[in-house]
Parts: C-alpha cells; structure tokens; sequence
C-alpha cells in the first residue's frame, strides 16, 4: 500500500524543469532584495535654535546620501509663534544605508555641533540616536495619531466650554427668573 505523502514524479521530467525555474526567478527575487539597501532613521533628540531642515540637510548630507527629514515644530496648532523663529523640538533624518546612519550616529552623539567660535552653534551638543529597526512609516503613523489625538481634545475642550457657557446662561436666566419674581411679591405686598 503506497503512502499518500509520497511524491509522483512524471515521467517526461516536466516538474523538474519547472521548479529550476521558479528556483531561478526566487533567486533573483533574492538578489534584488539583497541589493535593496535598508534605510537608517537616526532620531535628533534636540534641534538648536534657527537651525532648519536646509541646515541639516547641508551638515549631514558630508556623510552619506540623505532620504528625507522631519522636524517637530515647537508650536501647537492654534499656539502663536515665539520670537525664535524656526523653533524645533526634535527630528528625524533618514540615510539611504543604515550603515552610514549607525556611523553618523556612533561618531556625531555627544560631539559640539559647530566647531569655529563665531558660531552660533559653538557650544551646543548633538544628542543623536540611531533607531534600529524603525521605518518612515513609523513616524507618519504616530504623527497621525498626535494629529488625532489632537482633534479630540480640542473637540473635547470645546464640547466642555459650551456645557459650561449653557449652565451659566441656565443660571443667569433662573437669577432673573428668581429676581422677577421677588419684585413681584415685594410689588404685591
């Protein structure tokens, strides 16, 4: 009795040519992903003042080629804006090779970010950080979900301020209501 696990292998060899050809094109497919170089975000935990996505763009892109680059804004929506302009709180800079973010993040972290004295940069310090297995999508994904969760409560602070504003008009009108009525019973008497 043969065993139902056992493969059938057809007699013109048809198979056989068949998976060469798929281990062909999975090999390819390999070669591809392989020659597919990971991208590398390193995090900017602390951006100096009227430094700008221009100005990074300029210091870092001396190491290696630079996808994109992403700065908080200091501001809240709605907030206006101090004297110091281009205010960032912390950002994002994407290398084209992971490698090159590690080294970027390896030799810049703790190092001064402007080295002649006139500089305005001259005494700051960079706090960079490399994000090991952190993607783009990441950061547009929480970037979202701030946005939101912004919304909300705006939503919620405004519903909050309108129940607030009615209990009071309630009141004032029941005052009056109240007021009138003593008139009228003082009136009465």
């Amino acid at each position: 009795m043969p065993e139902a696990d056992t493969a059938r292998v057809p007699e013109n060899g048809s198979e056989c040519e068949s998976s060469e050809a798929n281990d062909e094109k999975n090999s390819d497919i390999n070669i591809l992903q392989k020659k597919k170089k990971k991208r590398g975000i390193i995090y900017l935990s602390t951006i100096p003042p009227y430094m700008n996505v221009a100005k990074i763009r300029e210091i870092f892109s001396q190491y290696g080629e630079i996808g994109r680059i992403y700065l908080q804004p200091s501001t809240k929506p709605g907030e206006k804006r101090k004297r110091v302009p281009n205010q960032f709180t912390e950002g994002w800079v994407e290398f084209q090779k992971k490698k090159v973010a590690k080294q970027v993040a390896a030799n810049l972290n703790n190092a001064k970010i402007g080295t002649r004295k006139k500089s305005r940069y001259y005494d700051m310090l960079w706090n960079i950080k490399y994000i090991p297995r952190f993607k783009w999508v990441h950061l547009s994904e929480r970037l979202a979900y701030e946005k939101a969760a912004m919304k909300q409560r705006l939503r919620a602070e405004i519903s909050q301020a309108k129940k607030e504003a009615h209990f009071l008009q309630n009141n004032v009108e029941k005052s009056k209501k109240i007021k009138r009525k003593k008139a009228m019973e003082t009136a009465d008497l």
